[in-house]
């Protein structure tokens, strides 16, 4: 009994301790461009030479070189959003995918040490699937306009107002509003997640776009909430016809996130992994990508032979990862996500509720 209170004591010491106490700090390596470093990046310049031009890869080099030296050193995995510049999507990252795809894979992860390359909710949810691992975010200002548009305490007050409906609480959303909620969904299996429940009423926030043309699909009566995606509010119908009288053959492949009218004119619709597979798939000659514009250069990468028309909305809130602040991450072991003990087994049983949903 005493070994295991001992045992018991020396966990809680841990981790009562910063993540650079329980794993120590690295000196700054040298960041210089050398013969070396070219040699061993070479293969990944390859990936990215179609967005980044030869003079300017003496810049991202070095840190690439870093980071792939000392991740490895550490034992850590690097989880990057579909959103993440080029650079980082393929010369850095280990794991990619949409937020469902890194939830689930969040799960699988052996490694002891996390960095999560997207925003803060992301890291946050890896967090509440990883209770005992140390995750940690480039910076943590990485917020979300649909996670900032809702609390818990709105929560609360819906469910008040709608008692006995269930809520469907979007992944974009804080471990304050999962706590509040029956189950999670992402852009990908919302759908599926609507149609799972009994109750012939839903809840479906904090997204009104995503609520709405969910409800297009499904014969539940949903009920949104006013949040939305700054990115993918921004795109208009009007906007993405006129591309299409200037060019008819061109494809229009929109996210669940914008508006019901974007979705209507477009020829196909869906998750930020959805819309890669059915790029790389359907391999049309030009396709118009209603969406953050990072991601188009990362499939780019990938299917040569299609020609990416770019209404670029850039995600300021993703962009604010780096590598050179992934580098400071992996030397500082900063910065540490934590969620709070009194939330974290709630919300985490409303995102595992959407992880082992079949869809």
């Amino acid at each position: 009994m005493a070994h295991i209170s001992r045992d018991a004591n020396l966990a809680q010491a841990r981790q009562s301790q910063t993540a650079a106490e329980r794993f120590g700090v690295v000196e700054r390596p040298d960041l210089t461009f050398t013969p070396a470093v070219a040699r061993e990046t070479e293969h990944l310049y390859e990936k990215v030479k179609a967005f980044i031009p030869a003079i300017e890869w003496p810049v991202f080099a070095p840190y690439v070189h870093a980071i792939n030296r000392i991740k490895k050193e550490r034992g850590a995995v690097i989880l990057a959003h579909n959103y993440q510049t080029p650079e980082i999507f393929h010369c850095v990252a280990d794991i990619t995918g949409d937020s469902l795809q890194l939830a689930r894979d969040a799960t699988r992860v052996d490694a002891e040490i996390i960095v999560q390359c997207g925003v803060h909710f992301m890291a946050e949810t890896s967090k509440l699937l990883n209770p005992e691992k140390t995750v940690l975010i480039p910076d943590s200002r990485a917020g979300c306009s649909l996670s900032e548009s809702i609390t818990g305490a709105d929560v609360r007050t819906l469910k008040a107002r709608y008692p006995g409906v269930p809520v469907v609480t979007y992944v974009n959303t804080s471990a304050d509003v999962k706590a509040e909620t029956d189950i999670c969904c992402t852009s990908s299996n919302a759908v599926a997640v609507v149609d799972s429940l009994e109750s012939d009423t839903v809840l479906c926030i904090p997204d009104e776009y995503l609520a709405m043309n969910v409800a297009k699909r499904t014969n539940k009566k949903v009920l949104t909430w006013q949040g939305h995606c700054e990115v993918h509010e921004r795109f208009t119908a009007e906007e993405l016809l006129e591309y299409k009288a200037a060019d008819p053959s061109i494809e229009i492949v929109a996210h669940p996130e914008c508006h019901p009218s974007v979705l209507s004119v477009s020829d196909y619709a869906g998750s930020t992994s959805g819309m890669i597979d059915y790029v790389k798939t359907k391999r049309p000659g030009r396709v118009l990508l209603v969406t953050e514009c990072s991601m188009a250069s990362n499939i780019q990468a990938e299917v040569p032979d299609v020609d990416f028309v770019k209404p670029c909305n850039l995600c300021p809130h993703m962009k604010r990862i780096t590598l050179p602040k992934i580098l400071d991450s992996l030397l500082f072991m900063t910065e540490e996500v934590t969620v709070d003990p009194a939330i974290a087994d709630r919300a985490r049983l409303a995102v595992e509720r959407m992880i082992n949903l079949k869809n």
